[in-house]
């Protein structure tokens, strides 16, 4: 007698459980920190074991390693949809730079993970080869992008792909991650909408500003 193979159900369904563990570790490690975060935390939150998640991912450092890779995946993959090669040059550079702003504005919890890294000397990071191709990625479609406005006289010559990814990141990164001590020491709404336009439009300036011819 041949048994039948279990049904797909939520509580039998391996990649929707990883999916799950991996939310709630995100929201765990963003409020914690690696070094706080706890594995029983994660596992009360979604009701499982920690046995489970073990089970998934190894160890505490290996979820976290995870949750970076997602966290860089989702800015990334949206990138590469954004097709950048198909754009006019400075069209496409606009794109990039608005998305760019909006992510970290929005994405308050891919800021704060990166931070934490940071204060980790990027140690796991150094771990995945997918997050150092995910970046790569983008400085291939950003240099190609650059190549082509320049050819067609509307960039100068010789800029360097990483330097303006820089400039695009460091901005939209700062206004996010020092939003509360900015915000308190220049007695200043980050959050206000019309701030927070102004802002964005000046950056974009800058960015088109830097590249022109």
């Amino acid at each position: 007698m041949t048994s039948e193979a279990p049904r797909k159900s939520r509580k039998n369904n391996p990649e929707k459980t990883r999916e799950n563990i991996l939310q709630e570790a995100v929201v765990e490690f963003v409020q914690q920190g690696l070094s706080g975060a706890r594995v029983d935390a994660i596992a009360e939150r979604i009701h499982t074991s920690k046995r489970m998640i073990y089970y998934y991912f190894g160890s505490k450092e290996q979820l976290y390693v995870e949750v970076l890779e997602k966290l860089y995946g989702d800015i990334r993959n949206t990138e590469t949809r954004m097709n950048l090669t198909a754009l006019e040059p400075r069209e496409a550079i606009r794109r990039l730079v608005e998305f760019t702003f909006d992510h970290h504005d929005q994405n308050v919890d891919f800021v704060r993970i990166v931070s934490i890294e940071n204060i980790h000397n990027a140690e796991y990071v150094k771990r995945s080869d997918s997050i150092k191709a995910m970046n790569s990625n983008i400085l291939e479609a950003l240099g190609a992008t650059l190549r082509r406005g320049a050819e067609m006289g509307l960039f100068r010559e010789g800029l360097e792909p990483l330097d303006v990814h820089l400039l695009i990141n460091s901005f939209s990164f700062y206004r996010v991650s020092n939003r509360h001590t900015f915000s308190e020491i220049f007695q200043i709404e980050l959050s206000d909408e019309a701030i927070k336009q102004r802002h964005r439009e000046m950056i974009c300036e800058s960015v088109m500003r830097y590249l022109q011819a």
